[in-house]
């Protein structure tokens, strides 16, 4: 699926409206001027609508992140710029639009938190792609290896804002700044907890970050690796607590 489409398809097709809707405008309007036409009859699927708007959501709120604390850092730009090119493999025109989104939403007028609540709305029904958009939101805040105080403060909001897991704060403060090896961060799990309800955190977190069932909630193909190493990481964590408990 071509995100370029799709960006174009969702703000055509769906009428997306708010500040996303308007930063993709101002980002894409010249491209809509000479696409309209083709692709006014054309029936967009929801899942365009939410990739189109996971990723302009997703740079948004990246740049704002990085501003929070009054200046985009040389190591934040470095960390967009690996996001762009190595972990979602845009090409050329969706990378440029990746770049244009980030620099526009950088310096506008609207707020983190209204970049997020939007989000959290269109993504409603696929939490699992949300915790994915946070855990990148903490990599990127952590990219010099501090936590300033205001990049902070939004990341404490976040999961209230997607309706995700609140300790998911502290779990990715903890695997971020610590050792993120520890199986116990990674299932987000207590060492004084019984097994019994260490492999039901287990299977539960195995369920939503399965590669089956995020595609069926349409994660955007961009992302997949990402949610396919944190499965991975979840499963070596069980196997690693489940063999401590067989000793």
């Amino acid at each position: 699926m071509s995100f370029w489409n799709s960006a174009i398809g969702s703000f055509i097709g769906f009428s997306l409206g708010g500040p996303l809707g308007m930063l993709i405008g101002a980002v894409i309007g010249s491209k809509i001027g000479s696409k309209k036409h083709a692709n006014s009859n054309h029936r967009f699927t929801s899942n365009q609508q939410q990739q189109a708007a996971f990723f302009a959501a997703l740079f948004a709120c990246l740049a704002k992140l990085a501003k929070a604390d009054g200046v985009v850092s040389t190591e934040e730009v470095e960390k967009v710029d690996n996001f762009i090119k190595e972990r979602f493999k845009f090409p050329s025109e969706q990378r440029l639009f990746a770049i244009k989104v980030f620099n526009q939403a950088k310096d506008d007028n609207v707020s983190y938190e209204e970049y997020a609540t939007q989000l959290a709305a269109l993504l409603v029904s696929n939490k699992n792609a949300l915790v994915v958009f946070y855990e990148l939101l903490f990599e990127l805040a952590m990219a010099d290896g501090v936590l300033d105080p205001a990049e902070e403060a939004l990341l404490r909001k976040t999961p209230s804002i997607f309706g995700i897991d609140l300790n998911l704060f502290n779990q990715l403060k903890d695997q971020f700044s610590g050792d993120s090896s520890d199986p116990y961060k990674v299932l987000g799990v207590t060492k004084d907890m019984s097994f019994d309800a260490i492999k039901k955190a287990y299977h539960k977190k195995r369920r939503e970050f399965h590669p089956d069932t995020l595609i069926s909630k349409g994660l955007p193909d961009e992302l997949l690796d990402k949610a396919k190493e944190k499965f991975i990481e979840i499963q070596q964590a069980y196997e690693t607590l489940e063999k401590k408990n067989s000793n």
